[in-house]
């Protein structure tokens, strides 16, 4: 089976408006893989099918058969690393997850042009444009009512502190978005180095924050628990001496 010219061009046109299109969003939100990258991704995949499926038809004698997947399941693999290049890690935080996904994506929609499945590439393209979109605003509504909570902890400077404040935060369901560790002090009353700890927390709607207090006063070293930049008198440990 031999694929005309014309057909060629057109599966490279596609991928490119397909990626185009993609990386296009991605662009307008200055994200680490945008435009261009997104074209190059979506190209290459529908050539590397194109060469996986019709590139070797001519080269074996009769009766024997070729795979067309062997190199073009490659894509999926190696796409990996590309994407692993535009996830960041700021202060805690984990940016560009979904412009990895994007990517990764984008590499199935330009396989999908390369094989002349022009249909599912198209509604792919559609609805991750829809997903990028659109979601993420449907996203925002939904933790504006679970609401992204602030909570500072100032305790005594020890091994472990960190893993056992967050053990008790993930018990509770609540998800940590970011985690900022401040400049160690040194504290005159308790006469040993302090160090604060500020939380963004996505809250669940039936978050019980006295049960949530009560937890972290009971840890050891806690002095002072701060909730959406109100001081939580009550549950301050007051049991270091």
């Amino acid at each position: 089976m031999e694929i005309s010219y014309w057909e060629i061009a057109l599966r490279l046109i596609l991928a490119v408006l397909f990626g185009g299109l993609v990386g296009f969003e991605r662009e307008s939100h200055n994200r680490p893989a945008g435009f261009r990258t997104h074209i190059l991704v979506c190209t290459g995949s529908s050539l590397i099918m194109m060469v996986s499926a019709y590139g070797f038809m001519n080269e074996f004698g009769p009766g024997l058969d070729v795979d067309p997947g062997r190199i073009a399941a490659q894509v999926v693999t190696g796409i990996g690393f590309l994407g692993a290049g535009t996830i960041l890690q700021q202060r805690g935080s984990i940016r560009g997850l979904t412009t990895a996904a994007s990517i990764w994506v984008v590499s199935g929609i330009g396989l999908a042009t390369g094989i002349g499945f022009y249909a599912g590439a198209a509604m792919a393209t559609v609805l991750v444009l829809i997903s990028l979109l659109y979601l993420g605003k449907v996203d925002r509504k939904i933790l504006s009512k679970r609401r992204i909570k602030i909570l500072q902890i100032r305790a005594i400077d020890q091994p472990g502190l960190l893993s056992r404040v967050s053990a008790v935060i993930s018990d509770l369901k609540l998800d940590i978005r970011k985690a900022y560790l401040r400049a160690h002090e040194f504290d005159q009353t308790v006469q040993m180095e302090v160090v604060e700890i500020e939380f963004a927390l996505v809250a669940p709607l039936n978050l019980q924050e006295d049960a949530l207090f009560n937890r972290l006063a009971s840890l050891s070293g806690i002095l002072e628990i701060i909730w959406q930049g109100e001081d939580v008198p009550v549950y301050k440990a007051d049991n270091e001496g």
